[in-house]
C-alpha cells in the first residue's frame, strides 16, 4: 500500500487509540506523534535527515566522467583529473609481476574467507615493508608494531578516525587535503579542522601546526593528526628531514599533555624522491609519548586500485596498549567488511616474501616512476617558465597551483577542453594521468586559467591578488 497523508494519518489514529496495541494502557507503553496533516508523498523519506542530501557522485569522478563524455563525443579533451597512474597512451599502467603473483594463489585458498584481521603472514610483510625487518636497524619499530588487512588505504583512515576519535571530535590535518577525509568523518560523526600548511617562505608550516594541536587538545582532551607525505595528495609537496624532525617534536611534546595519534597515510609514498623515506628515521621520537599510526595501501604501490587491499598499521611503545589498539581495529574489521579480498591479500603477501618476485615488481615500479619523474621534470621547466606559483614538487601523482578563484580557473580551463580539480584557493592537476608531450598544452592552459582569476580578483577590488 502506498504512503500517502490519509493512509499515514489512519494508521497514527490507531496508534493513538490503541488499536494496534502499541498505544494501549495495558501494554505499557504510551506512544504520542504529531500528525502533519500538510503531509504529502513528495515530503516522504525513508532516510534518516543527515543521509538525505548526500551527494550521490565524488566531485572528482563527476568531472571525469564529463571529460570522458565530452572525449566520446569527438574533442580534443586533455583530462588530469583521476588519480591513477596512466601510459602516454592512454592505458592504465600495471606491473606484469603481479598478476604472477594473482596466478601462483590456489583457487582453493583464494576462495576462501580470510581471517578477520587479515593473514598473519600479510601483516608481518606489511609491517616489515612499513619499517624494516626486525633484524634491521629501524627493526625495534616492526617488533613494536601490530596491524589488520582492510579495504585499501581508504579502511585505515576509517578504522583510525572510529577508533582514536569520539563522535564529535574532529581530526586535524593540512588545510590542503584529500577531500574524502571529510567524507569519512562526516560519516562516522566526526569532523575535520585543518591548519595554514605553508609558511611565508613556502616551507610546511610548523608553528601553524603546533598551535592547532595544541587547540586541538584544549577544546577535545586528545587529537588525531591526519598526515600524507611523502607526494602529498593534492599538492605534491614532501617534507624534507629539517621538517619531518620539527613534525616529530611537536608530535612528543604534545603527547604529553593528552593522548595523540599520529597517523601517515603512505597512498603515494613510492613515488617520492630519493631519500624521502627519512620519515622513518622520526618516529622514535614521537613514539615516546604518542600512537603512531600508518595508513599502507597497494592501490599506488602496486597499480592495484581495483583489488582494495590496504593495511592500518600501530607502533606502540607499551605491548598492552599494543595489544587493545590490535584487538580495536580487528573488531572494526568485523565491524565493517568482515573480511578483506583475500585473492589480493595473498597475492600481496606473495610480492612481499618471495624474493624473484619482489625484485621484478620493483623494477616495474622503478620504471613507472621513472616515467612519473620525466613528466615532473618536464612540468617544472614549463611551470617556472610561466612564472606560476606553487609548492616544492619533486614527485608524485600530484601538484596544485595557488590562484584567487579555483573554479573561475577550473571553468576557464574547461572551456578549452582542459580538466583539473578546483579546491579552495588552488587547482589539483593529476600529473599520473596526464602523456608527457601533453604538459606544456597543460601549463599553457593553467596560466590563462590562472591570469583570469587573477584578473577577476583584481576587478573586484581584491588587491591582495598577484
Amino acid at each position: 500500500m502506498p504512503y500517502t497523508r490519509a493512509s499515514i494519518h489512519g494508521d497514527l489514529t490507531k496508534l493513538r487509540s490503541g488499536a494496534s496495541g502499541l498505544g494501549n494502557p495495558a501494554c505499557g507503553l504510551s506512544i504520542t506523534l504529531p500528525v502533519n496533516d500538510a503531509l504529502t508523498t513528495d515530503q516522504i523519506s525513508h532516510l534518516i535527515d543527515a543521509a538525505t542530501d548526500r551527494p550521490g557522485d565524488d566531485p572528482i569522478f563527476s568531472l571525469n566522467s564529463e571529460a570522458k563524455a565530452r572525449a566520446a563525443a569527438g574533442e580534443d579533451i586533455l583530462n588530469a583529473t583521476i588519480g591513477a597512474l596512466m601510459e602516454d597512451d592512454g592505458r592504465l599502467c600495471v606491473m606484469p609481476a603481479v598478476f604472477t603473483a594473482y596466478a601462483s594463489v590456489p583457487p582453493t585458498k583464494a576462495a576462501a574467507y580470510a581471517p578477520i584481521a587479515g593473514d598473519p603472514p600479510f601483516l608481518r610483510a606489511v609491517i616489515e615493508d612499513t619499517f624494516g625487518a626486525p633484524t634491521s636497524k629501524p627493526g625495534t619499530l616492526s617488533a613494536h608494531s601490530v596491524a589488520v588487512a582492510t579495504a585499501g588505504g581508504t579502511g585505515a583512515l576509517h578504522h583510525a578516525i572510529v577508533n582514536f576519535l569520539d563522535p564529535g571530535q574532529a581530526l586535524l590535518t593540512t588545510e590542503y587535503f584529500w577531500t574524502p577525509y571529510k567524507i569519512i568523518a562526516n560519516h562516522t560523526r566526526r569532523a575535520v579542522e585543518t591548519f595554514e600548511m605553508f609558511d611565508e617562505s613556502g616551507r610546511f608550516n610548523l608553528k601553524a601546526f603546533e598551535e592547532s594541536l595544541t587547540w586541538s587538545i584544549s577544546r577535545q582532551g586528545r587529537a588525531l593528526v591526519i598526515f600524507n607525505f611523502p607526494c602529498h595528495n593534492p599538492t605534491g609537496y614532501s617534507l624534507d628531514d629539517e621538517e619531518w624532525a620539527g613534525v616529530a617534536n611537536i608530535v612528543r611534546e604534545a603527547g604529553r599533555q593528552a593522548p595523540v595519534a599520529f597517523l601517515n597515510d603512505l597512498a603515494y609514498a613510492r613515488y617520492g624522491r630519493e631519500g624521502s623515506e627519512s620519515w622513518i628515521q622520526h618516529l622514535d621520537t614521537m613514539a615516546e609519548t604518542a600512537v603512531v599510526l600508518v595508513a599502507w595501501s597497494a592501490s599506488k604501490t602496486f597499480a592495484q586500485y581495483g583489488a582494495r587491499i590496504g593495511a592500518l598499521v600501530a607502533l606502540a611503545n607499551d605491548a598492552d596498549e599494543r595489544e587493545r589498539i590490535a584487538n580495536a581495529i580487528s573488531f572494526s574489521c568485523r565491524g565493517t567488511w568482515s573480511n578483506c579480498n583475500h585473492l589480493g591479500l595473498l597475492a600481496i603477501t606473495e610480492l612481499l616474501t618471495n624474493a624473484e618476485l619482489r625484485q621484478r615488481v620493483d623494477a616495474e615500479r622503478a620504471g613507472l616512476i621513472r616515467d612519473l619523474g620525466a613528466r615532473v621534470e618536464v612540468f617544472n621547466r614549463e611551470a617556472e617558465a610561466l612564472g606560476l606559483v606553487y609548492p616544492r614538487y619533486e614527485g608524485g601523482f600530484f601538484v596544485s597551483l595557488f590562484t584567487p578563484d579555483a573554479e573561475l580557473t577550473a571553468a576557464t580551463m574547461r572551456a578549452e577542453g582542459v580538466y583539473i580539480v578546483p579546491m579552495k584557493g588552488a587547482v589539483r592537476v593529476a600529473l599520473c594521468s596526464t602523456p608527457t608531450p601533453a604538459i606544456p598544452r597543460l601549463v599553457a592552459a593553467l596560466k590563462r586559467g590562472i591570469d583570469a582569476a587573477v584578473d577577476a580578483a583584481r576587478a573586484s577590488g581584491d588587491t591582495t591578488s598577484k
